[in-house]
C-alpha cells in the first residue's frame, strides 16, 4: 500500500513540475530571464524542473512517513486488543465446566477445561484420552471407533456415553480446518434425575393462563415461542424474533418463523432433557419443550448455559415460576393471586395457608404493613393506591426500591400479565448486593490510598493481560504516560511506551515479565529478582499470583541501596585487609625486638656480675635500670605476641594442677627484676593465701602473666614504696585473687566501665603501658572462664578482683 502511495505523490510531483519547465522552455518567455551567452535557457528550464520535483518529492515523503507512523500506532493498537482476545477466549475456555480436546499438526493435543466435570475425582486431564480408565470396554470401544472416524475421515458425531462411574456424559466432535476436537461435558439429564423430571412433566397445570404464559415468556432473555394444539407457532418472544432475523428469517410476536427443523421436534418429544440445535455460526442451543393444556412452551438454551436438571422442562407456568429462586406473584384483573412461588412466600415470611388463590393484593399489603414489613410512609393508602397502579401500566415498571424496617432493601418490577389484565410482580433482595458493593467500595478505597502511599511501585493484571489495579509509582518508575492509556491498558501497550521511554531495553524487560502475566498453568509459582536498567538504575521485582487468578507486580528501586551497600562491602573488605596488616605489622616487629632485647639483657646480666671496682655506685644504678626496662620491655612483647594469637584464635590453655604459692613467688620475682631496689622504687608486696587451698586446674604461664600484670599495674599507679596486697582464697568451687593498692583509686564511672578503665590509658602511674597488660589480663582471665571486676578502696587506692574456677579444664573453657 506504501509504494502504490509514493508512485501517486511522485507522479503527482512530476505533474506539478512539467509546466514550470515547459514555461521556462518557452523561447519567447525565456529570451528576457537568460542572456544567450550562459548557454541558452535549456540548462536553467532543467535545473528549475529538478529543483521543483525535488522539493515536491521531499513533502510528499514526509507525508508518507507520518502516515506510516499512524498506521504502526493503529496496527499496535489492534494487535494488543487481539492477544487481550486470545487470552480472554483460552480463559474462559479453560474454566468451563466441560473438557476441549485440540488436535492440530503442530503436536501433541490440547486438552483445555476442568478434568472432574468430565473423569473420576483426583484424574489428570491427560488421562481423558485414555478411554479405558473411566469409561467401560463396550463404551470406550464405540467411542474409539468414533474418534478414528472423526480424525481419519473428518465425520463429526454426537454421542452420549456412561462412565464406570455410572454418569451420563454428552460427547461432540467436529472437524477444525486440518485437525479435529471433541468437547465432553456431563448430560443435563442424570439417570438419578430422570424420574423427577418425568412426574414433573406429567404433573397437571395449575394454569391454563395463556396470556400469563406469553407475559413470562416475553421476560425471558432466552429464546422461547409458544404452539397451539396443532403444533404451530402462536407466540414468540423478542430473543426468539432477535435469533431469527440474524439467520435472514423475518419474524414478529403475533407472527413468529420456524426456525427448528421439525425432525429435531420429533427427536425431542419424550426426551425432557432436550437436544442439540446446530444453527450454525449463531451457536449450537439446547431444544426444550413442554406440553401445555393446550399446545407446547419451549425455548432454546445456549449449550453453555446450561443449568442444572432442574430447569430443563417447562411442564407448565407454575413449574417455571417454582423453579426460579426470584420472588414471583402473579395477580389477575381483579387484584387477585392467581399464582406464586416458594421464594415470595419466604421473602415476606407468608404461611401459604394465607397466600390462598384469589386473595386480593390490597389484603396482602395489609397484612405486610401489620408485621411491620412494607416500607414506612407518612400516608400508608397514598402509596399503596400508587402501587397499585400497577395494572393500568402497559409496560414494565420498576418502581423505587423498597428500604423495609428490618434493613432489607427490594427492588419491585411490574409488569403486565396480558391483554385481560392482571400484574405480574418480580421482587429481588438487593441487600446483599448493595452491603457487598458498599463493603467492596470502601475496601478499594482503602487499597488505593494504601497503594498511593507505598514507596513501591504496584500493578496488577488480570488473566487477559489488562492493568485492572495501579499506583502513581508504576508511572513515575518506568516513566509511563498512564493518562493516555485508558481504564484498562493491556501490557503490550505498556511495553510499547516504556520501549519509548527507555529505547535500550524497556521493551524487552515488559515482553519477558508478560510471560509470568499470562501464564495459566496452575502449577505456576511466584517470581522475584533484580532487573539492572540500562539507565543504570537496580530494580527488585516480584510477581505473586493472587487467589482470584489476577497477577500482582511490585517494583522497588534499589539504586540507592544498593551503592550504600557496596561502599559499605568495600570499606568493611579494606577494614578487614587493615586487620591483617596490622597483625603482620605486630608480628614482625615483636620477633624483630626480641633479638635486640635478648642482647641487651644478657650483657646487662654480664656487666651486673663483673667483680671488682671496675663500676662505681652510680654506674651501677644505670646498669640495673637498663636490666629493669628490658625485663619490662620483653613482658610487653610477650603480651603484645599474646594478643595477636588470641586474635587469630590459636590461643589454647594447658591446665594443670598448680600450687597457688608456688605461682605467688614466681609473680613477686617478676615485680622483683622489674622494680628493682634503686631509688625507693621498689613497692612493699604483702602476701595474704589462705591455708590449706584446694587443688587449682589452670594453665600455669597464664595465671602467673595474669598475677605479674596486675600486680605490675599495681605498683606503677601506688606511690614509691607504697604497700601492695595480693590475697588467695576460695568460695564454692571459685579461686579469688584480690589485688589492692594504695593509688588514686577510681571514681564510680570508671567503675561502671571497668573494661574502659582497663584498656585505656591510666592517667597519674609512674610509667606507661599498663592498658595493654590489663588487656592480656582480661584475656586470659576470659580463658579460663572467670570474671574480674575493679572497685574502690577505702581510704584510697584501688582493688581488683579475680575470680577463677577451680578447675578450668572441667568448665570447658580452653580452646
Amino acid at each position: 500500500m506504501a509504494p502504490e502511495r509514493l508512485r501517486k505523490h511522485l507522479g503527482f510531483a512530476a505533474i506539478a513540475s512539467a509546466p514550470l519547465t515547459l514555461i521556462m522552455a518557452a523561447p519567447a518567455l525565456a529570451q528576457g530571464f537568460v542572456p544567450a551567452q550562459l548557454g541558452g535557457i535549456a540548462p536553467l528550464a532543467v535545473a528549475l524542473g529538478a529543483g521543483g520535483f525535488a522539493l515536491a518529492s521531499m513533502a510528499i515523503i514526509r507525508t508518507i512517513q507520518a502516515e506510516s507512523r499512524a498506521a504502526r500506532r493503529r496496527a499496535a493498537d489492534q494487535i494488543a486488543n487481539l492477544r487481550a482476545m486470545v487470552d480472554e477466549y483460552e480463559n474462559l475456555i479453560s474454566g468451563s465446566n466441560e473438557l476441549t480436546v485440540l488436535w492440530s499438526d503442530q503436536g501433541a493435543p490440547r486438552i483445555l477445561g476442568q478434568a472432574g466435570t468430565v473423569l473420576p475425582e483426583g484424574r489428570q486431564p491427560q488421562s481423558l484420552l485414555n478411554l479405558h480408565s473411566w469409561l467401560g470396554a463396550a463404551e470406550a470401544n464405540r467411542l474409539g471407533d468414533l474418534l478414528d472416524e472423526l480424525r481419519l475421515q473428518g465425520r463429526g458425531f454426537t454421542a452420549s456415553v456412561r462412565t464406570s462411574e455410572g454418569k451420563v456424559v454428552r460427547v461432540t466432535g467436529w472437524t477444525m480446518g486440518t485437525g479435529a476436537a471433541l468437547r465432553l461435558r456431563p448430560a443435563f439429564t442424570q439417570p438419578s434425575d430422570e424420574a423427577a423430571l418425568v412426574a414433573d412433566t406429567s404433573a397437571e397445570t395449575a394454569s391454563d393462563d395463556k396470556q400469563s404464559a406469553r407475559t413470562i415468556l416475553g421476560l425471558l432473555s432466552l429464546p422461547a415461542y409458544l404452539r397451539d394444539s396443532n403444533g404451530r407457532l402462536c407466540f414468540a418472544n423478542s430473543a426468539y424474533c432477535a435469533l431469527a432475523k440474524a439467520l435472514g428469517k423475518t419474524c414478529s410476536e403475533t407472527e413468529p418463523t420456524e426456525i427448528i427443523e421439525p425432525g429435531l421436534r420429533a427427536r425431542n418429544q419424550g426426551h425432557p432433557g432436550g437436544v442439540l440445535v446446530d444453527l450454525g455460526d449463531k451457536g449450537r442451543f439446547e431444544l426444550v419443550e413442554s406440553a401445555l393444556p393446550e399446545g407446547l412452551a419451549g425455548y432454546l438454551r445456549p449449550q453453555e448455559a446450561a443449568r442444572a436438571p432442574v430447569e430443563s422442562g417447562l411442564a407448565h407456568i407454575g413449574g417455571i415460576i417454582d423453579a426460579l429462586a426470584t420472588p414471583i406473584a402473579i395477580f389477575n384483573s381483579r387484584r387477585e393471586l392467581t399464582q406464586f412461588n416458594a421464594a415470595y412466600a419466604n421473602l415476606w415470611n407468608l404461611s401459604r395457608a394465607f397466600l390462598t388463590p384469589g386473595l386480593d393484593e390490597r389484603a396482602i399489603l395489609d397484612k405486610l404493613r401489620t408485621l411491620g414489613m412494607l416500607p414506612n410512609q407518612v400516608d400508608y393508602h397514598t402509596w399503596r393506591a400508587k402501587h397499585l397502579e400497577s395494572y393500568e401500566r402497559k409496560a414494565p415498571f420498576e418502581a423505587d426500591p423498597w428500604h423495609l424496617p428490618d434493613g432489607r432493601t427490594i427492588k419491585v418490577i411490574s409488569a403486565p400479565a396480558g391483554p385481560n389484565g392482571g400484574v405480574i410482580y418480580v421482587f429481588e433482595d438487593l441487600t446483599e448486593r448493595l452491603e457487598l458493593e458498599s463493603t467492596n467500595k470502601a475496601f478499594t478505597n482503602v487499597l488505593r490510598e494504601s497503594m498511593n502511599a507505598l514507596s513501591e511501585a504496584v500493578a496488577v493484571f488480570g488473566t487477559n493481560g489488562r492493568l485492572t489495579l495501579s499506583n502513581p509509582q508504576l508511572s513515575k518508575l518506568w516513566k509511563l504516560p498512564m493518562n493516555a492509556f485508558g481504564s484498562s491498558p493491556h501490557i503490550d501497550q505498556l511495553a510499547e511506551a516504556s520501549g519509548q521511554a527507555i529505547p535500550e531495553d524497556g521493551a524487552t524487560i515488559w515482553r519477558d515479565l508478560k510471560r509470568s502475566i499470562i501464564d495459566l498453568n496452575p502449577t505456576r509459582t511466584d517470581r522475584h529478582g533484580r532487573i539492572n536498567r540500562s539507565d543504570g538504575r537496580l530494580i527488585d521485582y516480584a510477581i505473586t499470583r493472587l487467589p482470584d487468578g489476577q497477577t500482582m507486580m511490585t517494583f522497588l528501586d534499589v539504586t540507592e541501596s544498593a551503592s550504600y551497600s557496596k561502599v559499605l562491602k568495600e570499606r568493611n573488605d579494606a577494614l578487614v585487609a587493615a586487620d591483617r596488616l596490622k597483625d603482620a605489622f605486630v608480628e614482625n616487629v615483636s620477633y624483630e625486638l626480641r633479638s635486640p632485647l635478648t642482647n641487651i639483657i644478657g650483657f646487662a646480666d654480664l656487666l651486673s656480675d663483673m667483680e671488682g671496682g671496675s663500676f662505681n655506685a652510680r654506674q651501677r644504678e644505670y646498669i640495673d635500670y637498663i636490666r629493669a626496662s628490658s625485663v619490662t620491655l620483653g613482658v610487653l612483647i610477650d603480651n603484645i605476641l599474646d594478643l595477636a594469637s588470641v586474635d587469630a584464635g590459636i590461643a589454647e590453655l594447658n591446665p594443670e594442677p598448680l600450687d597457688v604459692m608456688a605461682l605467688v613467688d614466681k609473680a613477686k620475682a617478676g615485680i622483683t627484676a622489674t622494680f628493682p631496689e634503686v631509688a625507693g622504687d621498689a613497692p612493699n608486696l604483702v602476701i595474704d593465701i589462705e591455708p590449706d587451698l584446694p587443688v587449682f586446674v589452670a594453665d600455669r604461664t597464664r595465671i602467673v602473666q595474669v598475677l605479674y600484670n596486675l600486680l605490675s599495674n599495681a605498683a606503677r599507679f601506688s606511690p614509691p614504696g607504697g604497700e601492695i596486697r595480693l590475697s588467695a582464697s576460695h568460695r564454692g568451687d571459685r579461686m579469688i585473687f584480690v589485688i589492692e593498692d594504695e593509688g588514686p583509686g577510681i571514681t564510680d564511672e570508671m567503675k561502671a566501665a571497668i573494661l574502659t578503665r582497663l584498656d585505656g590509658p591510666q592517667s597519674g602511674g609512674r610509667q606507661r603501658g599498663a592498658g595493654l597488660a590489663l588487656s592480656i589480663v582480661r584475656t586470659f582471665v576470659n580463658l579460663h572462664g572467670g570474671t574480674i571486676s575493679a572497685e574502690k578502696r577505702e581510704p584510697k587506692g584501688s582493688r581488683i578482683i579475680v575470680n577463677l574456677p577451680l578447675d578450668s579444664a572441667l568448665a570447658g573453657v580452653a580452646e
